[in-house]
């Protein structure tokens, strides 16, 4: 496991990218942009820089190999902090948007940490493998947060320019943690392979697609709720900045705390019953958010039960997938799986500012039962076909 541990450290550090953009951008947003519509634009193109850049990460991975790759996206996302940092030192909206582009598309090789540490366990670690990988998210959302609060004034440059500047510093921590990978000698192999099913016959095969579903939906109903949750918050009920900060925070430790217990829950629930409290906890969640009001307590809690949904349906939907394909069909079906994944979290996440102006809060969270209901019923429909 030491190469997971690895890979988890790297992720405490690389991940930090999007939690600050997701803390910190939709309050510089709101002050930058030339319409409030807009205030969640550059956290919706650091989304949309992950989706565009999924496929192409796996292409490159299988290519050049992940480690490679792996410390290229780090350096690339060290950059691109700096110019984060110079666009809120120079009040350039646009420039901003750019910038946070190539912070998603290093979380696009991020996300492929999870797929990295499985094959540096046997199969049937592969569930505590993904679940330790993902508490270097849960470190990232303690340091996020918490250092950018810390030093938004520092320097005496517009608040949260420095935030952005030691975050360049962490990423490049990522890089310096991941030079110490090896590399699989497996990985050689499979990677110069091209046999196995194609995309087509992938999506023939029910598992693989109620975990492309099931993963759509834990990002999809996540980041709406969650990108919206600050300008409801900050701008339109007045919470101050740390407020905000530290319900975005307890979301965090709601997403990734679970991961400690992780591995237990998968083999004493089984990813349909995980899948199942997935979808209750975002229920749960609309429920608070929808109808109980605005108190601090109501976001708190909300956002707690969104982070734990989430978690839950995310897990399962992961551990479900890397057991449906061949390893030599793996960077194919992890690459669609990730483009569909972080393309509908891209879609929520542009969207949220729009529905928070239009719809309101209440009618925000609503709006997601839809795409629950959709998991539910092909949860059932898979259990369904398995007892027949």
């Amino acid at each position: 496991m030491r190469n997971v541990w690895l890979l988890t450290f790297a992720q405490a550090f690389a991940a930090c990218g999007t939690i600050m953009l997701v803390t910190f951008g939709g309050i510089v947003g709101t002050e930058l942009a030339p319409t409030p519509i807009l205030a969640t634009l550059p956290v919706s193109v650091s989304i949309f820089g992950v989706a565009c850049t999924s496929l192409p990460a796996a292409l490159l991975m299988q290519r050049i190999g992940r480690k490679r790759a792996f410390i290229g996206s780090a350096c690339v996302a060290a950059l691109a902090a700096l110019g984060i940092a110079f666009s809120v030192a120079t009040r350039n909206f646009w420039s901003l948007c750019g910038s946070a582009f190539f912070i998603g598309a290093n979380m696009a090789f991020v996300q492929q940490y999870r797929f990295a540490a499985v094959e540096y366990v046997e199969e049937r670690l592969a569930g505590r493998a993904v679940a330790t990988v993902m508490l270097g998210t849960l470190l990232a959302a303690l340091i996020g947060p918490t250092l950018g609060q810390f030093v938004s004034r520092w320097g005496g440059w517009p608040e949260f320019t420095a935030s952005y500047v030691a975050l360049a510093f962490l990423c490049l921590g990522a890089a310096l943690v991941l030079t110490r990978l090896p590399t699989p000698q497996r990985n050689l192999v499979i990677a110069t392979s091209a046999s196995g099913r194609s995309l087509r016959e992938l999506l023939q095969i029910p598992d693989f697609k109620l975990a492309v579903l099931a993963g759509l939906t834990s990002y999809a109903v996540m980041s709406f709720i969650m990108t919206a949750t600050p300008l409801s918050m900050h701008v339109h009920d007045g919470y101050t900045s740390a407020q905000t900060s530290r319900v975005i925070t307890a979301h965090l430790l709601g997403m990734y705390l679970p991961s400690l217990i992780a591995p237990l829950l998968v083999s004493l629930l089984g990813v349909r019953l995980m899948m199942l409290l997935g979808v209750a906890c975002n229920l749960a969640c609309i429920a608070i958010s929808a109808w109980l009001g605005h108190a601090f307590v109501h976001y708190f809690t909300g956002l707690v039960l969104l982070g734990l949904g989430w978690n839950l349906l995310f897990v399962a939907a992961t551990t479900l997938l890397t057991a449906s394909y061949a390893p030599e069909e793996r960077f194919r079906a992890q690459g669609f799986n990730d483009l569909a994944v972080f393309g509908s979290q891209a879609t929520a996440s542009l969207l949220a500012g729009t529905a928070i102006e239009t719809l309101g809060w209440e009618t925000l969270n609503l709006v997601t039962l839809p795409l629950l209901a959709l998991v539910l019923w092909s949860i059932v429909r898979r259990s369904a076909l398995r007892s027949d």
